[in-house]
């Protein structure tokens, strides 16, 4: 992998992890066939009433496995495969057309001393993280 796409990986883990954000994948099929097959489980031994005890039971159960799956960004970024960091790299080199740098640590100072460039970065992030990854951004604090 080029070095100006690890350039940028740095960048972006960097920000993220300065901002504290993390990511979860959404498993709400999962959590669903959970709920799903508990509700239909409790249908079978207890009629209704085990319909309902089963529902609740589910959901409870679904949404306990699908919580708290929450990763660092820096972490997802740095395990994307080539064609995934070659993604993210066209899309930051769109908003950083105007910056030139020679190295990672030139491109940090630069971005890091730029709240406008930071934030075009943070949100086209947290864009591709939701959209490309379907998953959840949070910030820690």
């Amino acid at each position: 992998m080029p070095a100006v796409v690890d350039d940028v990986m740095k960048l972006l883990c960097s920000i993220s992890e300065q901002r504290k954000m993390k990511a979860a994948v959404k498993h709400s099929g999962k959590g669903a066939l959970v709920t799903g097959a508990v509700a239909f489980v409790g249908g079978l031994v207890g009629g209704p009433p085990g319909l309902a005890v089963g529902g609740a039971v589910g959901g409870l159960l679904g949404a306990w496995m699908t919580s708290g799956q929450f990763k660092p960004i820096p972490q997802i970024l740095m395990e994307l495969p080539p064609c995934e960091k070659q993604k993210l790299f066209n899309e930051v080199t769109n908003i950083l057309r105007h910056v030139e740098w020679t190295d990672a640590v030139q491109l940090m100072a630069l971005v890091m001393a730029n709240e406008a460039l930071q934030q075009q970065l943070l949100a086209m992030l947290v864009g591709y993280v939701t959209k490309e990854l379907q998953a959840e951004v949070r910030y820690d604090d």
